[in-house]
């Protein structure tokens, strides 16, 4: 079993970072994932990390986050694929 993150990052128009931010937030997966965390950012950036379980590694298929409509973004979302290869839990942790 591997563990992957899918790391979703966006940009939005100048002003509607908190509206990126909510849509974010309120997305729903077509699955639950192991866990999740929502970032933002200056430039009105928004991050998204999921991290799932999955035999199949960094090509297995998952449910990302879609696209936002156009006029809330300043370019195409960026995404990226990680699969976990160790864990060190910090000293408080």
């Amino acid at each position: 079993m591997s563990t992957v993150a899918l790391m979703w990052e966006a940009r939005s128009v100048p002003g509607r970072g908190n509206e990126l931010l909510e849509w974010a937030r309120s997305r729903v997966l077509a699955q639950e994932p192991v866990r999740r965390e929502v970032f933002r950012a200056a430039q009105d950036r928004v991050l998204v990390i999921t991290w799932w379980e999955t035999p199949e590694g960094v090509g297995a298929e998952l449910p990302e986050l879609p696209e936002p409509d156009a006029d809330l973004i300043t370019r195409a979302v960026h995404r990226w694929r990680f699969e976990s290869v160790e864990a060190v839990e910090g000293a408080g942790g």
